[in-house]
């Protein structure tokens, strides 16, 4: 949305006449939270390192229940949660070779969601369904990610692309929580870096300033100049930017970027050719109304050059990000119940970029269905963290 729009939609308010450049939320644009994640893109939906050999483990995209499961071969597959036979889940059933059997009557299915048998048919039964929907599936990161759109696109579709994972110069902290709300709420969250006072007795006082942004139809990219000017700082937090965020004449360059449906964040300490560290994340919708998203995300930290110091620091950059993580999802679990109980989006917001990138997700997001409270939701996924990992500063 450019200037132009917002000054065109949007009425002043301060009886001047003229137009205000800022939207409201009373303009009649569709409800931002009413607008879900589209499904043509690889979506992370659990740990590799949970779907063990032989086992089955549920997890969901937007209310589609999803079972996953490591055949013998070491593939994962990924299929509709339900039997085809009574609708009892496949994440209860049993892996046998490469095959997923119900737990109920032992229908047998293959990795592409075909039943492969059916113990007791006989001739005299009627005819049984083809199967269920099998997911198009990949491993990679530590990620399972599946493909829950058309799968004639999955194949053309990329995966994200993270040169520093897996390179000898950083080390991966990854992380999984589920967040009680729309994954919008995430996004703006981490762009918006003036939210800092919400994180003073961790990181003391830094000032963000924005030195400029860009948009397109896909993405929103923004760089902030940190400066420290006082206050505690937690001591996780000058491990994790290595030499920045040191003292009251330092300053750091962040450069934060949604690129649909993805978000990254790149923080350059003062004087350094490279990051001190790169993040990538993703938030996936768990329930069908998606008012509850699962955050997965990779924290790729730059090693020092005295061996084993990240190591050491490890608990501590460990211990600074969940601290940063709650109190940020404080903030959008609060953002959330609001919306639930005014049963509309009211925010009047007033930054430019957070406005960009609301009009990005819009667009490039899909309308939710009509649903009715019976249908319910999914279940949760694992919401446990990783054992090794949170969120960094946000």
């Amino acid at each position: 949305m450019t200037e132009t729009d917002r000054a065109r939609t949007f009425p002043a308010e301060d009886g001047s006449g003229r137009p205000s450049p800022y939207p409201d939320p009373g303009n009649g644009t569709a409800d931002l939270r009413r607008v879900g994640a589209h499904p043509d893109f690889w979506y992370p939906v659990a740990l590799s390192r949970r779907v063990r050999s032989k086992r089955v483990v549920a997890t969901a995209f937007a209310g589609e229940r999803i079972a996953l499961y490591r055949g013998e071969s070491g593939t994962v597959h990924a299929l509709e949660d339900r039997c085809a036979h009574r609708q009892v889940p496949l994440s209860m059933g049993v892996v046998e070779g490469d095959t997923l059997r119900c737990c109920y009557h032992a229908w047998a299915y293959r990795g592409d969601g075909r039943i492969s048998q059916i113990p007791y048919l006989s001739r005299e039964d009627g005819r049984p369904p083809r199967g269920v929907r099998g997911y198009p599936v990949r491993e990679a990161y530590g990620l399972v990610f599946v493909f829950p759109g058309d799968p004639d696109k999955a194949e053309d579709t990329a995966l994200p692309e993270l040169p520093a994972f897996g390179s000898p110069r950083y080390k991966t902290m990854t992380y999984s929580r589920t967040v009680r709300c729309h994954y919008s709420f995430m996004h703006e969250n981490l762009l918006d870096m003036n939210h800092q006072f919400l994180h003073r007795g961790v990181v003391g006082k830094l000032h963000p300033e924005l030195l400029d942004h860009r948009s397109d139809a896909r993405s929103v990219e923004a760089r902030y100049l940190f400066t420290h000017t006082g206050g505690k700082r937690n001591r996780g937090a000058s491990l994790l930017a290595a030499e920045g965020i040191r003292g009251s004449d330092s300053s750091d360059v962040m450069t934060i970027r949604t690129a649909y449906p993805y978000q990254t964040l790149d923080l350059v300490p003062e004087n350094a050719e490279r990051p001190a560290f790169r993040l990538w994340a993703a938030y996936v919708p768990e329930d069908a109304e998606q008012r509850v998203c699962h955050t997965y995300g990779l924290l790729m930290i730059e090693k020092p050059r005295v061996p084993g110091a990240l190591q050491l620091a490890w608990p501590f950059i460990r211990r600074f990000t969940e601290r940063v993580f709650a109190e940020d999802r404080m903030a959008v679990e609060a953002e959330q119940r609001a919306w639930d109980e005014q049963g509309e989006d009211r925010n009047h917001e007033v930054f430019s970029l957070i406005l960009d990138v609301r009009e990005v997700l819009r667009s490039n997001g899909v309308p939710l269905p009509a649903r009715t409270a019976a249908c319910g939701t999914a279940p949760a996924r694992d919401g446990r963290a990783s054992a090794s990992g949170s969120h960094p500063a946000g």
